[in-house]
């Protein structure tokens, strides 16, 4: 995979963990409401995910079997950062926000066995391993192309004895 392709997967990577570990925490442990804390990740999140997207698409547009190990499985990792992303924002997100619109206030003023709010703590669960699982495939995709083949002519004995001479 050209170097281009992973230094971007790279920034993504830093950018969803970043958000992960810091941005997403930070805005509920902060911000005087969960309503406002869910609005501001609300806005980060489809920028991390279409950028996700658009970076495993181009990764996948660039990536050459002749760089790195294991090529296949490194697309199929590209292949499921991009899945991870697209799903996230286009099947998950609508659907949150449709079960925000139907609450039509606060989430944590209705019941906890509110089935809306069952729901919803199921959207976000689904939500958080989508970018979790394109997390892993930027991860293992990064690793794998960095990863040079050995050549076989360098492990043969044959071929140490000729360089010995």
């Amino acid at each position: 995979m050209p170097r281009i392709a992973s230094v971007l997967l790279a920034a993504w990577l830093g950018a969803a963990v970043l958000f992960a570990t810091v941005v997403a925490p930070a805005a509920f442990a902060v911000l005087p409401s969960r309503t406002l804390a869910g609005a501001l990740v609300g806005r980060v999140l489809p920028v991390l995910f279409v950028a996700g997207l658009v970076v495993a698409l181009a990764g996948l547009a660039l990536d050459r079997a002749s760089t790195g190990i294991l090529p296949r499985v490194r697309r199929g990792a590209l292949v499921a950062v991009a899945v991870a992303c697209g799903a996230a924002q286009f099947v998950v997100a609508p659907r949150i926000e449709r079960m925000r619109d139907e609450i039509g206030g606060p989430i944590e003023q209705i019941a906890e066995g509110d089935p809306r709010r069952v729901t919803f703590g199921r959207l976000h669960a689904i939500s958080v391993g989508w970018l979790g699982l394109a997390m892993l495939g930027a991860a293992a995709t990064i690793v794998l192309a960095s990863i040079t083949p050995r050549s076989r002519a360098s492990t043969r004995p044959e071929s140490l004895s000729a360089i010995a001479r």
